[in-house]
């Protein structure tokens, strides 16, 4: 979940410093086990004055109250000054509730940094100072949804700032710091590793995130992650969580990303990305062997848009993208990341594989819209089973399915035999096209099949849900 919010997501070293002899492996070793535990007191006296409270104030609607076992508990006062959330007793209308964060001051002239889910929906916004002593009403510059980035700004200069690094000289095994305010307890640090780069979340398709050990709670959303030096190399965003509380594996913007999305929304208010207009899946080593490449790397093509400057650039359903503007794409959400941050009309370079040969298509980039409405499509359940070849028992789709799903034809599976229980292909799927080619009626699907091979290996291109993907199967 994100740190901050409500949980979303159900995911001592002791040494013992004895007078040994001077010469003895013991003593050895101390000084190098005293190097291995940084000492923090001099960031935090550096840093913290830079780290602030994010106070946030919004409007609610009506909420049942507590359990009036609950609301008689003589603790239930006590416990509303540390969960600003809880109802008050039998309240019965619309209310205020107030949300704890954290976030750092970039400039002396007040603009500060933090997530965009700690300001989400605020009506009012207070900043207050590490020494407590200080607070200012803030006003959100804007928010980035995407990145989960928001800039603020507050009226008053001379302000202590944070000193800021650069995340690509973060790596895995260094120590890091987060100060923040957990549960409102402000100015708190903690202290662990960088667990990983580079990581990808399904929320956070333009985001490669810092994963560290460190301590992150609800409250810390939005305080920096320091390493070392002093330096912020990320800013605190999510947990993942199986309880509500911190488990050991949480998730920082890197820095420079936050950069660039608080200088867009301090020039203009808003972010601007690049965007093809294309549906991508993971290349795995099944479907390349049926594309006939010996690399993983790279992404098929499963969808492209009508209008879109793919389908301009001449880009094609079974394309396997391996570079763009001349980076290789080596995992899955780099594609995504490199054209998000092309300029609107600049020239985008990709090279394809094509048909058993590597091909060079020009596009021009355009520019993603802020929001984009996803609708939802429920398979129907109809009986009517055929038999295939695949160790798949399909159906062909109905009038109204087709008109649902936006498709010509296409065979739904109904049920997968053991033959094809190693594939991922599921039942419900609706498959649209045997490797590049798509077809209009069972005669060709069936024609499309005719010749194979047992053992050979193939693709079928899949409509699941909203998405369309490539599964790998091979003849039985």
């Amino acid at each position: 979940m994100r740190a901050g919010m409500k949980p979303a997501i159900t995911f001592l070293i002791c040494l013992a410093l004895t007078g040994a002899p001077s010469g003895s492996p013991q003593a050895q070793a101390q000084p190098q086990a005293a190097r291995s535990l940084p000492d923090f007191t001099d960031l935090v006296r550096k840093q913290g004055p830079a780290v602030v409270n994010i106070i946030t104030t919004r409007e609610v609607g009506p909420r049942a109250g507590l359990p009036p076992q609950l609301q008689e508990d003589p603790f239930f006062d006590f416990f509303r000054r540390f969960i600003p959330e809880l109802p008050e007793r039998g309240m019965p209308g619309p209310r205020q509730a107030q949300g704890v964060g954290s976030g750092f001051i970039i400039s002396e002239d007040g603009y500060i940094l933090t997530n965009a889910h700690v300001v989400a929906d605020a009506s009012e916004v207070t900043v207050r100072m590490a020494d407590a002593k200080r607070e200012f009403t803030a006003r959100v510059v804007g928010a980035d949804e995407q990145t989960d980035i928001a800039l603020l700004k507050v009226e008053e200069t001379g302000l202590p700032v944070a000193t800021l690094g650069k995340a690509a000289d973060v790596e895995p095994g260094q120590w890091v710091a987060a100060i923040g305010s957990p549960f409102g307890f402000a100015n708190t640090i903690t202290a662990g590793i960088v667990s990983a780069t580079d990581r990808a979340l399904p929320a956070g398709t333009y985001v490669p995130f810092i994963q560290t050990d460190v301590a992150v709670n609800p409250g810390n959303s939005g305080g920096p992650l320091l390493n070392l030096a002093g330096e912020v190399v990320g800013i605190n965003s999510m947990i993942y969580s199986r309880t509500g509380g911190f488990m050991g594996v949480s998730f920082a913007i890197p820095i420079d990303v936050a950069l660039d999305v608080a200088r867009q929304l301090r020039e203009t208010g808003r972010v601007t990305r690049g965007r093809l207009g294309i549906g991508i899946q993971h290349l795995t080593r099944e479907l390349a062997q049926s594309f006939g490449l010996d690399t993983t790397e790279g992404v098929v093509v499963v969808s492209v848009e009508p209008g879109s400057p793919a389908q301009k650039a001449g880009l094609q359903v079974g394309d396997v993208i391996l570079e763009f503007n001349g980076q290789p794409i080596e995992q899955p959400n780099e594609l995504p990341r490199l054209v998000a941050q092309a300029k609107p009309g600049s020239p985008g370079k990709l090279v394809v594989w094509r048909q058993g040969k590597r091909e060079t298509i020009a596009a021009t980039v355009g520019e993603m819209p802020e929001t984009a409405a996803v609708g939802a499509t429920k398979p129907a359940a109809e009986p009517g089973l055929q038999p295939g070849r695949l160790g798949l028992s399909v159906r062909e789709l109905t009038p109204q399915e087709r008109k649902q799903l936006g498709v010509d034809y296409g065979l739904r599976v109904m049920d997968v035999e053991k033959t094809a229980a190693r594939s991922t292909i599921l039942p419900g799927d609706v498959i649209v096209g045997v490797d590049r080619e798509r077809f209009q009626s069972l005669e060709e699907f069936n024609k499309l099949m005719e010749g194979r091979k047992p053992g050979e290996k193939l693709a079928l291109l899949v409509r699941r849900g909203e998405a369309t993907l490539f599964v790998p199967m091979q003849v039985g």
